[in-house]
């Protein structure tokens, strides 16, 4: 399976403009003929941006996941983008998954906030396992931090993920997340990951871009640098039974000595 991962959009002037950076990378990855487009945290409103992030927050069915919906109906790709989730009087940091055919796949509340970044705005999650299946394999999705606590994606893992795919926000001078840990979260769970990052700058934060698709062994089969780009790389669901096979570290688990 052919996949995509948008490191951008750089530019969060509006959310018109996100949705036809979105938009413009959808039809990109579908004339390659990748499957699914990855697209990062917030990609939908623009991340650190103050009192904008309240004004722009939807519901789950609100127009910008409309808006996706089309857009993944008319290139006939499946997109996953993150958005601010409005619900009642609380805010969410929401990650949704969207088929080719514009039907919701998934959805995801991030469940560790950041930093005031996200607790001043969004209420935590209160669910961990989103998953949905794509071209045989199991996906599941995580948002940035989540990621950075190994119990995240071992739970994945534990549940049958194949596939982790986590939009991200990774700023400075953080850029060793990227870097070293997505591989090492790879190669203990026997998972692919896709790490989809921003680039360029909100107020005082700088994405450190490094955008990343990682192999169950740990191989990074495609990095980004600090621009925008649109990644691509084939996902061979073979590859994790080769992998599981040769570091069997789910199949040693010692449980009785510890918790899952």
């Amino acid at each position: 399976m052919l996949t995509a991962l948008l490191q951008g959009p750089e530019r969060t002037s509006s959310v018109a403009a996100n949705l036809a950076a979105i938009d413009d990378a959808a039809a990109a990855a579908a004339r390659r003929g990748a499957r699914i487009l990855v697209c990062p945290e917030m990609s939908a409103t623009g991340y650190n941006i103050g009192p904008l992030l309240t004004e722009r927050a939807e519901p789950r069915d609100g127009p910008i996941a409309r808006s996706v919906a089309a857009m993944a109906a008319a290139h006939g790709i499946a997109i996953v983008f993150g958005y601010p989730e409005r619900d009642g009087d609380r805010l969410y940091n929401a990650t949704a998954a969207i088929d080719k055919d514009g039907r919701g796949l998934a959805h995801y509340r991030k469940t560790h906030l950041f930093g005031e970044l996200d607790r001043d705005a969004f209420t935590p999650g209160e669910v961990l396992l989103a998953q949905f299946e794509l071209d045989g394999l199991r996906c599941g999705l995580l948002t940035c931090y989540d990621v950075e606590f190994p119990e995240t994606a071992r739970a994945h893992a534990v549940a049958g993920t194949d596939w982790l795919i986590v939009p991200t926000g990774l700023m400075h001078p953080f850029a060793q997340v990227a870097e070293t840990l997505i591989p090492a979260r790879a190669i203990e769970n026997q998972i692919f990951i896709t790490y989809a990052n921003r680039v360029g700058s909100e107020g005082d934060v700088e994405y450190c871009g490094r955008s990343c698709i990682v192999a169950p062994d740990g191989a990074v089969l495609a990095r980004a640098g600090e621009q925008p780009v649109l990644l691509f790389s084939e996902l061979d669901p073979a590859q994790a039974a080769r992998s599981r096979a040769r570091y069997p570290y789910l199949a040693d688990r010692r449980t009785d000595l510890y918790p899952q």
